[in-house]
């Protein structure tokens, strides 16, 4: 505090230096000129005090105001988005004109964020409602598809799993990027969430023969259950493609850190900083052709509104490890 205080003072003495140079100036013509006329050095050091004395009287009355003045800039700031119109009364021209250039900047930037919170929810409305249509086409086409099982319609089955994941993905991203929260923190059981990602990926685990190890741990954590499924399926979702063989494992340390393993072909040390990055594929998804880019991504920005820490280890040819780190921290309930 008596830091910033300083620092305003600083601030003040710079702003106000050329007048009191020029106070300074016209002082010494002055005692020039008295010493010309042979006035008596008592009557001009006797003019000079009252002039000191009155000059700092008025200095110290104008820093107050220049102190009271800043503070309330501070109070309009921090809601200048609702208080740009209600700027103190300016008392220079050029004051004025910049308050004028403020408030029609205001106005155009509150007619510009209407529009594009309206674009932006009309978006919303149209993925979610996007969303719910095709799912119906996906649930008919999954119906024919396992009236009969054969090599050929599980295939299919499975192209059918990925395209309504890229559906889910894409509301997910509209979901993340909107301003609106969509997240409700609460108790959960975190072997009922591991379960519903398991449930969801079994037909993928089956398909491609790979073990998955997870014994339950009965562990409650405060998160928003809908959000921590989605990063959890994007995981298992992540290890199944990139595990054409072996094992992925499913473990919950004491200090409540939900890992995933996976015995897959890993990922390259030069692109393990950058898998978090949006648009990122690395050497493994330029070799997949599918791949987005967007899944782990969204994990990063799910996992950073849950307050939880998402890392990733990795060595090429022998699998990947990805850690959520679930210990309670200040969070909401609601």
């Amino acid at each position: 505090m008596q830091g910033k205080r300083c620092w305003i003072l600083w601030e003040y003495v710079k702003q106000y230096r050329w007048t009191g140079l020029l106070f300074l100036l016209f002082a010494g013509i002055f005692a020039g000129v008295f010493s010309l006329y042979d006035l008596e050095a008592e009557a001009v050091f006797y003019a000079g005090c009252i002039c000191a004395v009155v000059g700092v009287l008025i200095l110290g009355l104008h820093s107050f105001f220049f102190f009271r003045e800043h503070r309330e800039r501070e109070r309009l700031f921090a809601g200048i988005e609702l208080m740009y119109e209600e700027l103190p009364r300016p008392k220079t021209l050029p004051e004025a004109d910049y308050q004028r250039m403020i408030e029609e900047l205001g106005r155009i930037s509150a007619g510009y964020l209407t529009d594009w919170k309206r674009e932006r929810q009309d978006s919303l409305n149209y993925y979610t409602a996007w969303v719910h249509q095709i799912k119906t086409p996906i649930a008919v086409m999954r119906m024919y598809l396992q009236e009969e099982d054969t090599k050929e319609h599980r295939e299919l089955q499975a192209e059918l799993f990925r395209i309504e994941q890229y559906v889910e993905m894409a509301l997910s991203f509209i979901r993340l990027g909107s301003r609106e929260k969509d997240f409700v923190f609460k108790h959960c059981e975190l072997d009922g969430i591991i379960r519903q990602a398991i449930h969801k990926y079994a037909p993928q685990f089956i398909r491609r023969k790979i073990k998955l190890i997870y014994e339950p741990v009965g562990v409650m954590v405060l998160t928003d259950e809908k959000w921590l499924l989605f990063i959890l399926e994007q995981l298992l979702s992540n290890a199944v493609k990139y595990t054409p063989e072996g094992t992925i494992t499913i473990q919950v340390s004491e200090d409540k850190k939900l890992s995933v393993t996976d015995t897959g072909i890993g990922i390259a040390p030069e692109d393990l900083p950058r898998i978090f990055e949006k648009g990122f594929t690395g050497y493994n998804g330029r070799e997949d052709k599918k791949a987005t880019g967007l899944g782990l991504n969204l994990c990063r920005q799910a996992a950073g509104k849950l307050g939880i820490r998402i890392t990733a280890e990795s060595e090429p040819g022998k699998g990947s490890r990805f850690t959520l780190d679930l210990k309670e921290k200040d969070l909401d309930i609601e």
